[in-house]
């Protein structure tokens, strides 16, 4: 039988390699490599491509500020999610019929486990980053998800303008 000593050493590249866990409400999200699926609304991007940052403040009145963004066809841009307020909130890009259907699943699953590249999830405040390339054009939305906030008006829109 091995010295127990041993068996800590032994554990301890499996511990060191498992991922980071992000919390949403009581639940934990597991964030990894960030899978790079292509959306309709574009894909997980490069921070080495990021050429512009845009900050967006969120606060407990429900309110996304900036609530309109422009971005160019293949532009990656990195969203700075702020969280002003004393209570969780997200943001969520994706088609507004898909957020919409998610919103609907949060209210009924209100601790559902989740951690997309396209998500940021941030306690009070605290910021979480989303870095995502813009490789598609048309009118796309971002929103808080969590129960309650998306029917609030905790949401916004992205006009992502084809290449010249």
């Amino acid at each position: 039988m091995p010295h127990p000593n041993r068996r800590h050493l032994i554990t301890m590249p499996l511990a060191l390699a498992l991922p980071r866990a992000f919390a949403h409400g009581e639940k934990t999200h597991m964030a990894g490599p960030v899978v790079k699926e292509q959306k309709p609304w574009g894909i997980a991007g490069d921070a080495r491509d990021v050429k512009r940052t845009v900050e967006i403040r969120m606060t407990d009145d429900m309110k996304l500020s900036p609530s309109h963004l422009q971005v160019r066809e293949g532009e990656t841009l990195r969203l700075r999610a702020v969280n002003k307020g004393r209570v969780m909130h997200e943001i969520v890009i994706g088609t507004g019929e898909e957020l919409r259907a998610h919103a609907e699943l949060m209210k009924k699953h209100p601790g559902m486990e989740h951690d997309e590249p396209y998500m940021a999830h941030v306690p009070p405040g605290r910021r979480g980053d989303i870095v995502w390339t813009f490789n598609r054009p048309g009118d796309f939305e971002f929103a808080c998800l969590i129960a309650g906030h998306f029917e609030a008006g905790m949401r916004g829109t992205i006009r992502v303008q084809p290449k010249a």
